[in-house]
């Protein structure tokens, strides 16, 4: 989860228009699901797994928001960068705009279903990107 002081740095940033958030993600070999024993699943299952049940109830939340997937893809050791840093998917979701992606990461119902993210990954990194005009 964002902190506060980057929270507000982004809403500084006052993006005009639609941006792009990059999603760097490492997925748990087992999701952990600690923080969240509600959404336990009958069996143990991966990181990639629960990530997947994360994406299935994000979806629509994200497409009434305003929001799109552009691409999501599986990632791994860098062609140029740190030897030892890998990521396992990357994902590139569009929003129309910063305020409808504020609306989106708010949203109740949407936020039942983070516990899946939170036991999926083991790290990510999430960079907004304002897209050039």
């Amino acid at each position: 989860m964002p902190t506060q002081e980057a929270g507000r740095s982004f809403i500084m940033r006052q993006i005009q228009g639609s941006v792009v958030m990059l999603n760097l993600l490492r997925f748990r070999e087992i999701a952990d699901y600690s923080a969240s024993p509600e959404l336990i699943p009958s069996e143990p299952i991966s990181g990639k797994e629960a990530y997947q049940i994360y994406i299935e109830h994000t979806l629509p939340f994200l497409t009434q928001s305003g929001g799109e997937v552009l691409f999501m893809g599986e990632g791994g050791a860098f062609l140029i960068g740190p030897k030892d840093e890998k990521w396992d998917a990357v994902l590139l979701i569009r929003q129309k705009s910063v305020n409808s992606f504020l609306a989106f990461e708010s949203n109740h119902d949407y936020m039942k279903g983070i516990g899946h993210r939170t036991a999926a990954l083991e790290d990510s990194r999430l960079l907004p990107i304002e897209e050039n005009k």
